[in-house]
C-alpha cells in the first residue's frame, strides 16, 4: 500500500483524496487539518447564507467516510506541530493543500486603526472560525428577546469594542465575490440570518446592528470588476435594502455606453448595475453604493478610529489600468473591510516563491532549488496562486495526483510507519478522527436546539474541543 498525508481538508484536499483512492486501489490517504473540522473554506469562508454552495460538504463528507481516507484534525504541521520533514518519514508521500491564508494589505496611511479589518477577519467571526477575533456582541447592545444568548458565549471577553459598535457607514474596499458577501451580510436582517449555522454572538450583533451605509468601492471600472452576475443581483433582492451606483461613475467606463463587445460575464455586470444607476428609493432602513473609480490612498482617524477614507478620483489610461486624478473624495466610515485580495504564506520546511506567493512546482511535484523533492507534491491556491472557483480544484488536484502515481513505484519503496497517527500521539499530538467530527456536529445541532435555532457552530476551540472529546460518549 501506498500511504499518502494530504494536509488541508477543504476542497482542494478532498480532491486530492478522492482522485488518489479512485485512480489507485492500493493507496491509503490521511487528511490532515489544523482544525478539528473538516471542509476548509467551504465551512469556514462561505457565507451563512448560500446554502447551497454550503451543501458541498456532504460531497466533501462522502470521500472523506471513504474505507482508504481518514481525517485527522487537530494536526498542526509546521511550527508548534509535525515538521515537514517528519511528516515525510511517515508516509510515503505529503501533498500540501493549504490555500492562500494571508490577506494583501492596501500600504496606506492608517490601514492598522482601530475599525480597519480584512474582510476575511469579519467573514472568519461571522463563519465562528476558532482563530476569528470572536467579539461577541458588546453589552449596551443586547440581542432582542428573540435570540437569547448561548451561555458559552455570554462570558466571551472582547478585544475591541466589535466589528459593529457605532457604525453607521461602513466601507468594503473591493469588487469582488467576497467584497459582495460582507456588504450582503452587513445588510442582511434576523430573520434571514436567523436560520443559518451562523454563530448566536455575530447573529445577536448583526440583529442589533444600526448600519445604515455600505459603501462597495472599486479603483477600476465596472466592467473590470471580479463579482459574478449571481452574486451582484442578491444585493438587489435584500428586503428593506436599496442598491445604487453613480451614473456619473459609470459612464467613466469605456465599455458602458456599449457592453455587447465585452465577455457574457461582464456584460451581464453591466447591465445590472445599469438598473441601479440613479438616486435611491427613499422607504429603504439600509442602501448599498457601489462605486467605481475610487483609489483608496490613507484611513482618516475619528477619536482614536477610522473615521473615513480618502479616495483619488481615478480614469481609466487606456491601457485596462487607471491613472489618478488629483481629485480627492472622502468617504465617511466607522468601519473599513478591505477584500483586495489572498495570499499565500510560507510552510515552515518547505521552499516558497515570495514573488507569486505559492510553492515552486512542476505539475504539482515539489522543486526545492529547481530539482523535484521526491514525495513532496502541493494542489490548489499554494500550488497555482488564488485562482478560480471551488470547482477549479478537480483539474488541479488530479494533475498533481497523477504526478504522484507516476512517482509510487519508487515512493512505495521506502518503509515508513505502519500507523503514523500512532506515532503522532506518541509524540503528543492527539488527532480528531471521524467520530470526534460528529461529535462536534452532534454538539452543534444541540446548542442549535436549546436557542430555537437549526445547527449553530461553536466558535471556539475550547467548545470544539470539548465536543471532540465526547465522540465515546
Amino acid at each position: 500500500m501506498l500511504h499518502v498525508a494530504v494536509v488541508g481538508s477543504g476542497p482542494s484536499g478532498c480532491y486530492t483524496a478522492q482522485s488518489l483512492v479512485q485512480q489507485d486501489p492500493r493507496v491509503r490517504v490521511d487528511v490532515l487539518d489544523r482544525l478539528p473540522c473538516p471542509y476548509g473554506l467551504v465551512r469556514y469562508g462561505v457565507a451563512p447564507d448560500h446554502e447551497k454552495i454550503k451543501s458541498l460538504q456532504n460531497t466533501l463528507r462522502t470521500v472523506l467516510e471513504h474505507e482508504r481516507v481518514r481525517f485527522l484534525g487537530g494536526v498542526p504541521v509546521g511550527p508548534d506541530g509535525v515538521p515537514a520533514a517528519r511528516l515525510r518519514e511517515l508516509y510515503h508521500a505529503v501533498v500540501y493543500c493549504v490555500g492562500a491564508a494571508a490577506d494583501r494589505r492596501l500600504g496606506i496611511p492608517g490601514e492598522d486603526l482601530p475599525g480597519s479589518w480584512s474582510a476575511t477577519e469579519f467573514v472568519s467571526w461571522y463563519s465562528a472560525h476558532p482563530d476569528s477575533p470572536g467579539l461577541p456582541a458588546p453589552p449596551s447592545l443586547p440581542a432582542p428577546p428573540s435570540l437569547p444568548a448561548s451561555p458559552s458565549e455570554q462570558g466571551e471577553a472582547p478585544a475591541d469594542d466589535g466589528f459593529l459598535r457605532g457604525v453607521r457607514s461602513a466601507v468594503v474596499i473591493g469588487v469582488g465575490n467576497v467584497a459582495v458577501d460582507v456588504a450582503r451580510m452587513l445588510a442582511r436582517g434576523v430573520t434571514e440570518l436567523s436560520p443559518t449555522d451562523m454563530p448566536h454572538a455575530a447573529l445577536t450583533a448583526l440583529a442589533a446592528s444600526g448600519v445604515t451605509d455600505i459603501h462597495m468601492v472599486g479603483r477600476r471600472g465596472p466592467s473590470q470588476a471580479r463579482f459574478t452576475t449571481k452574486e451582484l443581483r442578491e444585493l438587489g433582492a435584500l428586503p428593506d435594502t436599496g442598491v445604487v451606483a453613480d451614473p456619473a461613475e459609470l459612464a467613466l467606463d469605456p465599455a458602458y455606453p456599449d457592453p455587447s463587445a465585452l465577455p457574457a460575464p461582464q456584460r451581464r455586470n453591466v447591465e445590472v448595475l445599469r438598473g441601479w444607476a440613479g438616486p435611491p428609493a427613499s422607504d429603504v432602513r439600509r442602501l448599498i453604493r457601489l462605486r467605481f473609480f475610487l483609489r483608496p490612498v490613507e484611513l482618516l482617524a475619528r477619536a482614536g478610529r477610522v473615521g473615513a477614507v480618502r479616495f483619488e478620483r481615478t480614469v481609466p489610461d487606456g491601457r485596462g489600468g487607471v491613472t489618478g486624478t488629483g481629485r480627492f473624495e472622502d468617504v465617511e466610515a466607522q468601519l473599513v473591510l478591505r477584500s483586495v485580495g489572498y495570499r499565500g504564506v510560507p510552510l515552515e520546511g518547505l521552499p516558497f516563491d515570495a514573488v507569486t506567493g505559492t510553492v515552486p512546482h512542476l505539475a504539482g511535484r515539489v522543486l526545492r532549488e529547481g530539482v523535484v523533492a521526491p514525495g513532496e507534491y502541493v494542489a490548489g491556491w499554494i500550488k497555482r496562486g488564488p485562482t478560480g472557483v471551488i470547482g477549479t480544484n478537480r483539474p488541479c488536484a488530479k494533475e498533481t495526483v497523477t504526478s504522484l502515481l507516476e512517482d509510487a513505484p519508487v515512493l512505495a519503496g521506502r518503509d515508513v510507519a505502519g500507523d503514523p497517527s500512532a506515532a503522532l500521539r506518541a509524540e503528543g499530538i492527539e488527532p480528531v478522527e471521524w467520530a470526534g467530527w460528529r461529535a462536534i456536529e452532534r454538539a452543534e445541532a444541540e446548542l442549535g436546539a436549546s436557542l430555537g435555532r437549526n445547527v449553530v457552530k461553536l466558535p471556539d476551540w475550547e467548545s470544539l474541543m470539548a465536543a471532540a472529546r465526547n465522540a465515546g460518549a
